[in-house]
């Protein structure tokens, strides 16, 4: 408040010599409300209508930028944690009677170290350049948010933030943003529909709202308010700590209408299929609904459901036993994921992402919807209703799928109900039922049933707990399952303990399961201290934990003992080795490669490792490992290129990964190959080309994955899509198993 009080004094003496009071005391009054801090690092801020409509053009030339003084100081939570930030940003929360705007100026001491790769938008990277974000908690319970995030040349993201904890990047609201240059920095302006957004009923609103910048050359973080650094990256999530904004007014909630129609063209050839298609000309049409049924509850319906514009999957190396979890990217099923979370597993593998090794259940996995042994089933119809009533979040969900005649897949119906209370500052309570009934007399339905609680005490201590059953009839054993993990994340110290039971008839038909019939207790115990004394490491990590599981008889089947030490640079890049002691019981001959089989029987395990994670702010990055250590009856080593980017131009990109195992074993050995490269070429932040190129020795396949999108009017898209899969046994170049060339074009109809 000083600051402002010092301009209201200063503005208030030249308003008395030019005469220009009555206008200054207008001006006054915005100024006294527009931010107003209290001793803990929290603010009340006001958004101020604007007079006047406001051009979008990232100058911030107006004169609302005068008239209305920014809010600013914010506070840095890495890397000191409660100190001013030490880049000047100012921020203004502005309306009128159709949008919502935020507009940044970011100063900038050094602005030839910017750190911008990325225009795409949604693509994780721009998390990983110079950006800003801001969050807007529109129902004001304190918890749930959506998030938009803009780098300075253009490349944006958004997304839902549900409970301060899991974040869905595949909202794609309608909303605007303008970018601009000046000689100490840069500047924008982003402009978000009212229609955009749902939030509570009536024409005055309190939201929460909060801002980040981040100086990723200096791996600078600050807020608007005091966000701790045990926090990390989630900071931003949490709305219990954000602002309160007062003075807005919404326009009367109506019953939102989107429909968006689509067409599709392709040639497809397939020599696996039955009989073997050849250039086969085919064309399709289908629709998407979305309508708002109260202000805060939205159905979404599907007609002839298409992904065929989906980005292929990336393939993962598996030398275990178990399934490989690959994460959802059909737009119409991570909208809104959030609300159906079960258990804190998330919905896409315990948070964890692609290739997740995760023993805890997920009760609804939506890639168990329209897809059946790799293929595409056909998707007839569907619907989903979500939002909020009150203290509760819902969800519900059916969905139609064909029948598919090669995968011998019957005509299913898919259904998800989802309920949960919040309580207390971050906690809940919540069930979910789960079905499958596939179309025919003999069929059996599956059925899974939950009750979950979060119960969140501080910043950084939360238990989890869930008790879920999948009866099934004629069948003796065990089909419950429950977790219990309590969880405290704190800056310097972290405990983790949990006891998680999966019986062994337990089967979530329409989630995922890696592993059954076990009892698993796990323990872990971290210490990072932040050494003052050298300047060029921000933190050091010393994490000990212990893993032991059981089968329902109390036979061992699975023990590890983990330690690792890990030094993160104050540029972020980041150092680890770790050591693993473990032991894994076969209780079944395990065909590790088609040419070797391993014996039933224990075998024991010590592994080292290490890695260097190179700073997205680098030009050429990635995360390096090399691991060696003994396996099964024998050797392994392995090395892995990861998340690997090499930025030739802020609009060109080349993302390669590889690993290579090579085991030796009694048995036999074997050397396996993984290798991969994503190219991008961003025209505009609307528009992009990118080819993924991938060759799994194991398969041996060679696929190829071209995608053009092309978002030629907001929420309208044009994509040209275009897939290769090839065999590599044959001499020569690779024969071709299937390829496909594929236009879609999709227009959004708002009312």
């Amino acid at each position: 408040m000083t600051r402002v009080r010092a301009w209201v004094s200063t503005a208030m003496m030249t308003a008395v010599l030019t005469g220009e009071v009555g206008h200054l005391m207008a001006v006054v009054t915005s100024a006294q409300a527009v931010i107003d801090r209290d001793r803990r690092g929290g603010a009340s801020v006001r958004a101020v209508r604007l007079p006047s409509p406001l051009r979008l053009d990232g100058r911030l030339d107006e004169a609302v930028y005068t008239s209305v003084p920014p809010m600013s100081d914010f506070i840095q939570q890495e890397p000191v944690e409660g100190m001013l930030a030490t880049e000047k940003t100012e921020v203004w929360l502005l309306f009128d009677d159709h949008h919502v705007f935020v507009s940044f100026r970011c100063w900038e001491s050094r602005p030839e170290r910017l750190v911008v790769n990325e225009m795409r938008r949604d693509d994780l990277n721009v998390f990983q350049n110079d950006h800003v974000a801001f969050v807007f908690d529109t129902f004001y319970d304190r918890r749930n948010a959506v998030e938009f995030v803009v780098n300075p040349i253009g490349g944006r993201m958004d997304g839902q933030i549900t409970n301060e904890r899991q974040f869905s990047g595949d909202w794609n609201p309608i909303w605007d943003v303008e970018l601009g240059r000046f000689e100490g920095g840069w500047t924008l302006e982003a402009a978000i529909p009212f229609k955009s957004l749902r939030y509570r009923p009536g024409r005055v609103q309190t939201w929460g709202f909060n801002a980040r910048r981040v100086n990723r050359w200096k791996n600078e973080w600050s807020y608007l308010t005091r966000i701790p650094n045990a926090l990390g990256g989630l900071g931003i999530f949490q709305m219990s700590l954000a602002a309160t904004v007062t003075g807005l007014e919404a326009p009367p909630g109506s019953k939102h209408l989107e429909i968006k129609p689509y067409a599709i063209s392709s040639l497809t050839s397939d020599r696996g299929a039955a009989p073997t298609m050849s250039n086969d000309l085919a064309a399709d049409a289908g629709v998407d609904v979305k309508y708002g049924i109260t202000q805060n509850l939205t159905a979404d319906l599907t007609y002839n459901t298409d992904f065929a514009q989906v980005e292929a999957d990336e393939q993962q190396m598996n030398l275990t036993r178990f399934s490989l979890f690959f994460p959802e990217k059909r737009e119409f099923f991570l909208e809104n994921q959030g609300v159906f979370t079960f258990g804190s597993a998330g919905t896409t593998g315990g948070g964890t992402g692609a290739g997740s090794t995760s023993e805890t259940p997920i009760l609804f996995y939506s890639r168990r919807i329209g897809l059946e042994q790799g293929r595409a089933v056909p998707i007839q119809a569907g619907g989903r209703v979500t939002g909020r009533i009150g203290r509760y979040s819902l969800g519900a969900l059916s969905i139609r799928s064909a029948e598919e005649p090669v995968a011998r897949v019957p005509a299913t119906t898919f259904s998800v109900v989802r309920v949960k209370r919040d309580l207390l500052r971050r906690s809940s309570i919540g069930a979910i039922v789960t079905g499958r009934s596939a179309g025919h007399a003999h069929a059996r339905s599956h059925v899974a049933v939950g009750v979950d609680g979060t119960f969140a005490f501080f910043d950084n201590f939360a238990l989890n707990t869930y008790w879920a059953q999948t009866p099934t009839e004629d069948l003796a054993g065990q089909d419950t399952s429950y977790r219990a993990q309590l969880d405290y994340a704190g800056d310097r110290y972290g405990v983790q303990l949990e006891r998680l039971v999966v019986g062994d008839q337990f089967n979530p038909d329409v989630g995922f399961l890696r592993r059954k019939d076990i009892r698993r207790s796990f323990g872990q115990l971290r210490f990072s201290p932040r050494p003052r004394a050298i300047p060029a490491i921000r933190k050091v990590s010393w994490t000990g934990s212990l893993a032991y599981v059981e089968n329902g008889a109390g036979r061992v089947e699975a023990r590890d003992w983990d330690g690792a030490f890990e030094i993160e640079f104050r540029n972020s890049d980041r150092f680890v080795v770790g050591y693993r002691d473990s032991y894994e019981y076969l209780p079944l001959p395990f065909p590790i490669v088609p040419s070797v089989t391993l014996p039933i029987g224990g075998y024991g395990f010590a592994i080292a490792r290490a890695g260097f994670n190179f700073g997205r702010q680098r030009r050429l990055g990635g995360n390096v490992l090399a691991e060696r250590g003994s396996f099964y009856t024998g050797q392994r080593t392995a090395i892995s290129v990861s998340q690997g980017r090499a930025s030739l131009t802020p609009q060109v990109s080349i993302a390669p990964t590889y690993s290579v195992n090579t085991v030796d074993l009694a048995e036999g050995s074997f050397t396996t190959h993984l290798a991969g490269a994503r190219i991008t070429h961003t025209m505009t932040p609307r528009m992009f080309v990118s080819a993924l190129v991938q060759y799994h020795s194991g398969t041996r396949s060679l696929g190829t994955n071209v995608r053009l999108r092309w978002e030629y009017q907001p929420g309208s898209e044009l994509f040209v899509v275009y897939n290769d899969q090839r065999e590599t046994l044959a001499s020569g170049f690779p024969d071709l198993a299937s390829r496909a060339l594929m236009v879609k074009i999709n227009r959004l109809l708002r009312f």
